[in-house]
């Protein structure tokens, strides 16, 4: 058990893609933690989709020693859509390394990040990192943290983590400035969760740090929040690799390994561990479920594979337990799932890993959000898929979550992006100079109007400058209504959508025209209609192949001709009256690509 004046507890937190991994890379070399012929870039990502992509999906721990101290490292994710995974891992420390890129300053996360760090009560330590890059600004932007943070610019260390240039400096100022851990090493156990893995050999692996008393390997514990208990098989630190002890005291970050085969979602991030025989009085504060905020369905390509998708989803699951699914059928896709995501990211990286790790062929639904709708007998439903909206003369009120969006941008910048987000139907709620060339913007805007592509709108109409951060602030009443695509007459429930009335129109026709280009053509006439309840809105008609009946006449009366015309045409009216349209799969790819 180590002294707690020797121990030191921190995370890295920034904005996404300003160097936590590559930082990390740099402290397990001056630590001394991994040979040097298995150094790899990304050392702590664990899998391949976080290194293609160059992001930290899963925050992961590490025990360093350095100058006869140990620091307990945390990697976070630095995407908006893994914030609660941040916020859990900050409970578990008693500083931050906050790092700011010097050639881009501050950032939508940085502030958001930095706020968490200031709620928990935690020392930060500011740095400034790609100091190497020819475009960065070190002075400015550390009189930028001072004017913005409050942190004084003599105390923001300056480093490279690419080059290694201030990592020793930095790591000196983790021991200075972030206090040690406190806690009785005798008193009720109180372990936090702040992060688990499913493993398929050993079960659920869970990161924890104690708080107050001793894990014991080999003791009975109790779950608090889930209600469970089990056996601590094994406990033990990562050195990086897995390392078994006996014991961790108050103060220590470690992992645990309890036996638990089934669910991941039995060791969630912020649960609470105690002993079964001594328990504690209360959980630690801070717990939630994480809560599902974009909902898409899922549906394989080939029907035959939905059995595969289940299994799939089953498997995915245990590694994380914040995505939800739930069977659904679509007349117009057959049996799918209905899967709750964090964000638009995590939705990506979910359909990206059942493609790549299970082989599967996808068919992803446009995403939609969380709707609450009080029906004309004062009952209040909660509706994620438009499908299943009560018709119109049932519908009360219709309320939609609402964000508090962040956007830092350059000055120049500052039109363009006001209008875009009075065109998403956003209310202007704060607007500050955080210095003559960059402005923070805060507006309140509707999540389904984010949901889409309002990232992409953002980045393009700042040329990739502009960063946003995001927090949810409850549900608000809008007029809102549900738009149908009819087929042949037939509703097709994978292009409803829930729009606001004054886009409706323009919702409608777009989808009308883009499936006019992509649907074939059949051998009869195929409307293609959108609707509100029983009002048609906008109109495209698929014309019908032709055959040349009257090629094979050389002459003889008019009659003959308009005989066999006659002839076509009631047989295409028997051909539309039992017709039926088939969407190919990837019209519905194509189709959703619209928005």
């Amino acid at each position: 058990m180590t002294e707690l004046s020797r121990i030191r507890n921190t995370s890295i937190i920034a904005h996404i893609d300003h160097g936590k991994s590559t930082l990390a890379d740099r402290l397990l070399e001056l630590c001394g933690a991994v040979d040097p012929r298995e150094m790899r870039a990304q050392y702590l990502d664990s899998m391949d989709l976080e290194r293609e992509r160059g992001i930290t999906i899963k925050l992961q721990s590490v025990r360093l020693d350095y100058a006869g101290h140990v620091i307990n490292l945390i990697d976070t994710p630095g995407h908006v859509d893994f914030g609660y995974e941040v916020s859990r891992s900050l409970a578990a420390c008693e500083g931050v390394i906050l790092i700011v890129d010097a050639s881009q300053g501050i950032e939508a996360q940085t502030l958001a990040n930095c706020y968490l760090a200031l709620e928990n009560e935690l020392e930060i330590v500011p740095v400034l990192n790609k100091i190497d890059l020819p475009a960065a600004d070190p002075d400015l932007y550390a009189e930028e943290i001072e004017r913005v943070l409050g942190i004084p610019a003599s105390e923001v260390v300056r480093i490279s983590a690419k080059t290694g240039e201030g990592v020793p400096e930095l790591l000196d100022a983790v021991l200075d400035r972030i206090p040690p851990p406190q806690g009785e090493p005798d008193a009720p156990l109180q372990a936090l969760i702040f992060d688990s893995h499913f493993d398929q050999y050993r079960g659920v692996i869970s990161s924890v740090r104690v708080v107050s008393g001793t894990l014991r390997s080999g003791c009975r514990l109790r779950f608090m929040q889930a209600g469970t208990t089990h056996n601590a098989e094994e406990v033990g630190v990562r050195t990086p690799d897995s390392t078994p002890v006996a014991s961790l005291g108050p103060g220590e970050v470690g992992y645990l390994i309890a036996g638990i085969k089934d669910d991941v979602g039995e060791a969630r991030s912020g649960e609470t561990v105690t002993e079964a025989a001594r328990p504690a009085a209360d959980p630690l504060p801070g717990y939630r479920d994480p809560k599902p905020m974009v909902f898409s369905g899922l549906y394989p390509v080939d029907g035959d594979d939905f059995s595969d998708l289940r299994e799939a989803l089953e498997k995915l699951r245990l590694n994380d337990s914040s995505f939800t699914y739930q069977p659904e059928t679509s007349g117009a896709l057959g049996f799918g799932f209905r899967c709750g995501f964090l964000g638009l990211l995590h939705m990506e990286i979910i359909r990206e890993r059942l493609e790549r790790e299970f082989d599967l062929s996808l068919i992803t639904t446009a995403p939609s959000v969380e709707y609450r709708v009080t029906t004309t007998n004062g009952e209040v439903i909660e509706v994620d898929n438009p499908s299943d909206m009560p018709g119109p003369n049932q519908i009360q009120a219709i309320a939609e979550p609402y964000l508090l969006s962040t956007i830092i941008t350059p000055s120049s910048y500052t039109g363009t992006l006001m209008d875009l987000c009075q065109t998403r139907r956003g209310e202007l709620e704060h607007m500050e100079y955080l210095s003559p060339e960059r402005v923070e913007l805060q507006y309140r805007l509707p999540l389904a109007e984010v949901v889409i592509d309002f990232f992409d709108q953002l980045k393009s109409r700042s040329q990739g400058y502009a960063s946003l951060d995001y927090e949810t602030v409850g549900y608000d009443t809008g007029d809102l209504v549900r738009v149908d695509i009819l087929l042949h007459g037939e509703t097709v429930d994978a292009f409803s959508s829930i729009v606001h009335r004054d886009n409706a129109m323009e919702y409608g026709r777009r989808m009308v025209d883009k499936l006019r280009e992509l649907i074939p053509r059949q051998q009869f006439d195929v409307p293609i209609q959108a609707a509100i309840g029983g009002r048609i809105i906008a109109r495209q008609t698929v014309k019908a192949f032709r055959k040349d009946v009257t090629a094979k006449l050389y002459g003889g009366d008019v009659t003959r001709k308009r005989k066999l015309l006659e002839k076509q045409k009631a047989g295409k009216r028997r051909m539309k009256a039992i017709g039926r349209v088939e969407v190919p799969p990837d019209t519905f790819i194509k189709a959703l690509q619209l928005d």
